[in-house]
C-alpha cells in the first residue's frame, strides 16, 4: 500500500514509532522529514515513543558498547550521510537506558506540541554529534533550557509518575499494533493497521 493512498472521507493516521536514542531512527531522520513534507493533508502524523531500554544505573557492558559502535559503523556504510561522534564512548559513563530520553520528549510535549520535535532533535544531536549522554537527567534538563522550555517545569515532569505512565501507554500501543522495531511506520485507515516499509535513502 502506498502511504499517499488514503480514503478522504475517513481519518487516516501514519504512526511513527521511534526512540530518540535509536541510532537507526537518527539515520532515518532526513528521509522521515522529507516523507512528512510530502504527505497529503488527509494523513495525520502521530509519534509514538518506543522505550527501547528501561531505566538502569548500571554501566553498559563493554561487549554491548562494542556492538553499538559496530551498529553505528554499519549505519554509516548503508546510510552514508549519517554522522556519529565516536568520542561519546570514552567521554561518558554509558548506560543502556533510553527511558529518560523518552520521558524528556513527553515532558517537552506537555509544554506544547511544537517542543516535541525540538526535543527529539536536541537529544539526537547531543548524543550522536556532541558526545553528550541523554541517559543523564542533567543533560536532558540542559537541552530543555536550550530549546526554550520552562526548565523547572520540565525538571518536575521528567521523572513524574504521569510521564512514565504515558510512556508505558505508548509502548503498549506499539505492541498492540505489532510495531516492535525502531523506526517503524504503520498506516491506520478504516480501523486497520498496515506496516509501511522503511527506506532510509528515499522517502517514496
Amino acid at each position: 500500500m502506498s502511504i499517499t493512498e488514503s480514503h478522504k472521507s475517513h481519518k487516516t493516521t501514519l504512526h511513527y514509532i521511534h526512540d530518540p536514542m535509536c541510532s537507526w531512527c537518527w539515520a532515518f531522520r532526513p528521509a522521515w522529514k522529507a516523507l512528512k513534507n510530502s504527505l497529503p493533508r488527509t494523513i495525520e502524523v502521530h509519534n509514538s515513543l518506543g522505550g527501547l531500554a528501561a531505566d538502569t544505573n548500571e554501566p553498559m557492558p563493554l561487549e554491548l558498547q562494542d556492538k553499538l559502535q559496530s551498529i553505528w559503523r554499519n549505519i554509516q556504510q548503508k546510510v552514508p550521510l549519517t554522522e556519529f561522534n565516536f568520542d561519546f564512548w570514552h567521554l561518558n559513563q554509558s548506560r543502556r537506558s533510553t527511558y529518560p530520553a523518552c520521558r524528556a520528549v513527553i515532558a517537552a510535549r506537555k509544554q506544547g506540541l511544537e517542543y516535541e520535535e525540538k526535543m527529539i532533535l536536541a537529544i539526537q544531536q547531543a548524543y550522536y554529534l556532541k558526545a553528550q549522554n541523554p541517559s543523564d537527567d542533567n543533560t536532558l534538563i540542559s537541552l530543555a533550557y536550550n530549546i526554550g522550555l520552562n526548565s523547572s517545569e520540565f525538571e518536575g515532569q521528567l521523572n513524574h509518575p504521569d510521564t512514565q505512565d504515558q510512556l508505558s501507554q505508548e509502548v503498549a500501543f506499539n505492541q498492540s499494533i505489532q510495531a516492535m522495531s525502531f523506526p517503524s511506520l504503520v498506516l491506520e485507515s478504516n480501523g486497520l493497521f498496515h506496516a509501511i516499509p522503511i527506506d532510509y535513502l528515499d522517502e517514496k
